[in-house]
């Protein structure tokens, strides 16, 4: 018998034993938490900083697996949370600064009512299902104060939204004994003293946005209400401004900036659809503030010359650019954008325009789960998505496949080694490749601890799965020494950062990647090394191509015949040194990568770097790469850019558009 199939009978027989003790009355409805921007906030502070407390709430979840916050106080790890989290209810506890801990059990069944109630006395924290106590942990202190508001439905805008139904919830100012909260789920006061409620909320007193408690301190939330795909249009086109990996020093952060068309892992942003002459494209884009990530898609029309008012398909509620989108496009002409999370903290989305070739009107087809996607579109197979999921600290390589793009397979894993890896792939014809690094297991963060570099392909659409050589592979692979592995970097003690994939003439593979000495920042890591690793049809040729000054710098391979290699890339020092991007340059080799000679620098005294150039798909030669900028130390202002293949012009996309289509501009170095 699978032995997941057994836990899952298991947790559905106890929680079957714990349903039959409590009382069938159970709430008839609730409010409804969407899974995108639903949540509550209490901003009222002063009550609820509490040494001892009881939280408790109906739920009817709608989603078990992915991360999701019922209520709590604070940033992940902080004062207190009682939330899901990888199929786990967790009571968790900041019981002295800096220092949490958490009791779990299993999720509860989704669509069912079920009454979870938690509580910390300075000593323990219990857990309790239908009012029966599941577990008890230590945790000896007290609550840290602090000024921050309490949360219902998520940890905070933008993370870890409930999906699902709410009622009843309450707060109390101390900790609840077994046989109260026995009475409480069954519908009882029982001894607990109505002074003692900090707060409680219910559907009965919801009032539009406003949600007053009807006990205790009378605390109000505001409810921000549900979501949905109102498509609309913006009057310019504004990347995201975006930084990870905060560092202090003179470059502050291991990359930041302009990051639109970020990141390497997701692909494609841009399709050039020869029957209407038109290069699709989408971005993530921002308002006037940068406060929030707007999925932007729009067109390129290259008998006019002009691009329309780009289309606002989704407001991510985060500035998070891991959560930017990608685009296909079916037989039909109808345009899929997959609207990617980060993680488990936040959702992801596919929707598909409602006519051919249209970017007026889209309609939402899916929410589900995917970070990093590369979508695969076939008129006979339909779609795969290659994608990577995360469980805890690990970084897993999936995919998935649909007919149609609205009922998809359940995610098959392909790559778990260690901490997980990052891929970038490609098409040729009817085959498909990824390359990929691997994360080894580190205390502190394996993502940053990325080496090697692994390659495999299928001919059948993912069906199965091989090695530059042919020689099948066992899936998922799982050891670091496998038949996938390209060169053992691990060994020379470099990191490796995927950046391309195209194919020849005879369908064998060309990698694009880098290498350095570390993750941060800065001269101490130089070298930064781009190298291609081409399959000859025997083995594999690594050379080096050129240094740049940041591991993000990240361009486009062209293999436009197998005497013309072309790489549009940031490779040039930009305005702020050793943060990601830079001036883009184009790169020519005539003898399949064995020397380069740059062809051009595209871009000079720029104000900001340019970062993340883009190859689309089918690329036309006066729409041959797409890009942002933006200051790589600070937030500014991000423009979108492309050029043609010969770099004879690079044009700016319109910031301020004052009709419905404008001309890009043609920007003069």
């Amino acid at each position: 018998m699978n032995p997941n199939r057994f836990v899952l009978v298991a947790s559905l027989a106890v929680f079957g034993a714990i349903a039959a003790k409590a009382a069938p009355d159970r709430p008839s409805r609730g409010v409804a938490f969407n899974g995108v921007t639903s949540y509550a906030k209490v901003d009222e502070t002063d009550v609820l900083d509490l040494e001892a407390l009881t939280l408790a709430v109906w739920v009817k979840p709608g989603e078990q697996h992915a991360s999701q916050v019922l209520l709590g106080r604070g940033d992940a790890g902080r004062l207190f949370t009682f939330y899901f989290h990888e199929s786990r209810v967790r009571m968790l506890v900041e019981f002295q600064p800096g220092k949490y801990t958490h009791a779990n059990c299993p999720v509860p069944p989704k669509d069912v009512w079920t009454h979870l109630a938690g509580s910390y006395d300075g000593e323990q924290i219990k857990l309790y299902v239908n009012g029966r106590l599941q577990a008890t942990v230590s945790a000896p202190g007290r609550i840290p104060q602090a000024d921050a508001p309490l949360f219902i439905g998520a940890l905070s805008p933008g993370q870890r939204f409930l999906l699902g139904q709410l009622e009843d919830i309450r707060v109390w100012r101390r900790a609840l004994t077994d046989q109260e909260i026995a009475t409480v789920a069954e519908g009882d006061e029982g001894t607990t003293r109505r002074d003692e409620l900090v707060g409680r909320w219910t559907t009965e007193h919801l009032n539009g946005s406003s949600w007053p408690s009807e006990a205790g301190a009378r605390l109000t939330a505001k409810y921000f209400r549900d979501f949905s795909f109102e498509v609309r249009t913006a009057d310019g086109y504004r990347g995201i401004w975006y930084q990870c990996g905060e560092q202090g020093g003179e470059y502050k952060y291991k990359y930041s900036g302009g990051l639109g068309t970020y990141c390497a892992k997701h692909r494609p942003f841009a399709i050039y659809v020869e029957e209407v002459n038109k290069t699709f494209f989408c971005y993530g884009g921002t308002d006037a503030d940068n406060r929030t990530l707007l999925h932007m898609v729009s067109y390129y029309d290259h008998a006019t010359d002009t691009v329309p008012r780009p289309t606002i398909l989704l407001d991510k509620h985060t500035t998070d650019a891991h959560d930017n989108p990608v685009i296909s496009i079916d037989a039909a002409g109808h345009i899929w954008i997959f609207s990617s999370a980060h993680g488990t903290a936040r959702p992801a989305f596919i929707s598909v325009s409602k006519k051919p070739y249209d970017i007026e009107e889209f309609e939402y087809v899916l929410r589900t789960n995917y970070s990093y996607p590369q979508p695969y579109y076939s008129s006979d197979e339909g779609f795969l998505l290659l994608h990577t999921r995360y469980s805890g600290d690990q970084r897993l390589l999936y995919q998935s496949a649909s007919v149609e793009g609205r009922t998809w397979s359940e995610p098959k894993l392909l790559a778990a080694i260690e901490w997980g890896h990052y891929q970038v792939s490609g098409r040729r014809t009817g085959r498909i490749g990824t390359a990929f690094n691997y994360h080894r297991a580190h205390p502190r963060d394996g993502s940053h601890w990325r080496t090697n570099l692994y390659y495999m392909q299928t001919d059948d659409f993912g069906a199965t799965w091989q090695n530059a050589a042919g020689e099948t592979l066992q899936i998922p692979l799982d050891e670091p020494q496998n038949a996938a592995l390209v060169h053992d970097y691990e060994k020379e003690v470099l990191d490796v950062y995927v950046k391309d994939i195209v194919f020849d003439s005879k369908n064998q593979p060309i990698v694009l990647y880098l290498s350095s000495l570390g993750n941060e920042s800065g001269p101490h890591n130089d070298p930064r090394t781009w190298r291609t690793a081409r399959w000859t049809g025997k083995e594999w040729e690594r050379r080096d191509v050129l240094v740049s000054d940041n591991n993000y710098d990240t361009g486009s391979l062209y293999v436009e015949s197998d005497s013309m290699w072309r790489l549009i890339a940031p490779t040039q020092p930009g305005p702020q040194r050793y943060n990601a991007g830079g001036e883009v340059a184009i790169w020519i080799s005539i003898d399949q990568g064995n020397s380069w000679k740059m062809m051009k620098q595209l871009t000079h005294n720029s104000q900001y770097n340019h970062t993340y150039c883009r190859r689309p798909d089918n690329a036309a030669s006066d729409f041959y790469a797409l890009w942002a900028d933006g200051h790589g130390r600070e937030p500014s202002l991000s423009r979108l850019y492309f050029t043609d293949r010969e770099g004879m012009h690079v044009w700016r996309l319109p910031v301020k558009m004052q009709g419905q289509t404008a001309r890009p501009e043609v920007v003069r170095y």
